[in-house]
């Protein structure tokens, strides 16, 4: 499973690099929907920045509001779905349900792993809306690297969530598909699902120790 685990990573980088500071940048011609979108993101990286403040040790309630703020603008279900592809169709409602919360648990706990990163800066180069669907480009910078994110968003119920991230080229969503339905196409659903059960379990037991006070 070690391609499911390198895609595992890439979907971790990318949710650490949502955290980071955000630096007052240009938007062009912007639009009610789009200093919406903006406050969103802030108001989220202000919250983190409040927790984190002054200490490397957390509570466990801590640590469980990061995790929610941190993974919250993230819509698993849709991108669970485009992960799977075809295969989404075969399943259950049982069956998905699962896969989208085993998905979602190994995101959130991978997260925690390296809490310093949501100190980064981040400079919004781009945000564009069309409807219910916008598009974020951003800089993050990091250890003195300099890495483009860019967010697919779509909104349902009132809220944007994000469907895609992209870091320096590469599409989180799409590095799923090519993992999870090359596992599910030669060893069927059931491997995918014990390799990721076994990756929760691991990652879980890691996250929820490390810096707790």
């Amino acid at each position: 499973m070690a391609r499911l685990r390198s895609f595992s990573l890439l979907v971790l980088a990318a949710m650490l690099l949502l955290g980071g500071g955000l630096l007052p940048a240009p938007v062009h011609a912007q639009s009610a929907t789009t200093a919406d979108i903006r406050q969103m993101l802030e108001r989220r990286d202000q919250q983190i920045k409040k927790i984190l403040r002054g200490t490397d040790q957390y509570t466990a309630g801590q640590r469980a509001e990061l995790k929610t703020l941190i993974n919250g603008v993230i819509d698993f279900e849709v991108m669970g779905q485009r992960a799977l592809g075809p295969h989404w169709d075969d399943l259950s409602a049982e069956q998905r349900s699962e896969f989208v919360s085993v998905f979602r648990d190994v995101v959130r706990a991978q997260s925690m792993s390296d809490l310093g990163v949501y100190n980064s800066k981040v400079t919004y180069d781009q945000i564009e809306a069309q409807g219910d669907s916008a598009f974020v480009r951003t800089r993050t910078k990091y250890k003195g690297r300099t890495t483009p994110v860019e967010y697919v968003l779509q909104r349902r119920g009132g809220e944007w969530r994000a469907e895609d991230i992209i870091v320096d080229g590469v599409s989180t969503a799409e590095g799923y598909a090519r993992s999870f339905q090359t596992v599910v196409r030669q060893r069927g659903f059931e491997t995918l699902m014990k390799s990721l059960r076994k990756k929760r379990d691991e990652v879980t037991a890691t996250g929820e120790t490390g810096g707790v006070r």
